[in-house]
């Protein structure tokens, strides 16, 4: 199961007097995230890098910007990937410090300021939820409001006509279990439709 984190947190590293100020931080996709490497550039004028590297959507990225390649982005993006890590971006802006820190003493920086940062993060599983719409009896709504905690869902919508169409919405895992316990309950009187349908009457 895939985590995100609660809250940013920071890393201060010092090696060889280069400075490495590192962040790991909930973001929710790419075009947030550039907004926040932005952000960094901007705040720290005097730094030679702003590396960073990114798990949202699906979708993976990361920057070396101007370190040799490989160096930075990459092995910080791996450790997300071996974190489990999704929608967070790590960021290090590095303040070279004039000695040359060689391509493994730089994989090896990178890499601990996310690493030992990520020791302390409040990490979260990342909840999958899915929309559920079905059409269902009156004398059954009752019933299925009671139902719906059981299941961790929640009513996201409810219109009264010649039944009660309802969307739910549920954590992914459980949506097979519940469809399956409101049909049972319904016994072939519940109609399921798309969420997107449009109302016709």
């Amino acid at each position: 199961m895939p985590f995100t984190l609660n809250a940013p947190v920071h890393s201060d590293l010092t090696l060889k007097k280069s400075r490495f100020i590192g962040c790991v931080e909930p973001v929710a996709d790419r075009a947030a995230a550039l907004v926040r490497v932005a952000g960094l550039r901007a705040k720290h004028p005097g730094a030679t890098h702003v590396c960073w590297a990114l798990m949202a959507g699906g979708h993976s990225a990361a920057n070396d910007d101007g370190e040799p390649g490989g160096t930075a982005g990459r092995p910080m993006l791996e450790v997300l990937r071996h974190q489990d890590l999704e929608g967070v971006l790590a960021t290090v802006v590095r303040y070279y410090g004039g000695t040359p820190l060689g391509a493994g003493g730089l994989v090896r920086a990178y890499t601990d300021s996310v690493a030992q940062v990520l020791l302390t993060a409040d990490k979260v599983p990342v909840m999958r939820w899915q929309l559920l719409r079905c059409v269902l009896p009156y004398a059954l709504e009752g019933w299925l409001r009671r139902e719906l905690d059981a299941f961790g869902a929640t009513l996201a919508e409810v219109q009264h006509g010649d039944g009660v169409d309802v969307t739910l919405r549920v954590p992914e895992p459980r949506a097979a279990a519940l469809v399956a316990r409101i049909n049972d309950a319904g016994q072939g009187r519940v109609v399921w439709r798309n969420v997107d349908d449009a109302d016709t009457g």
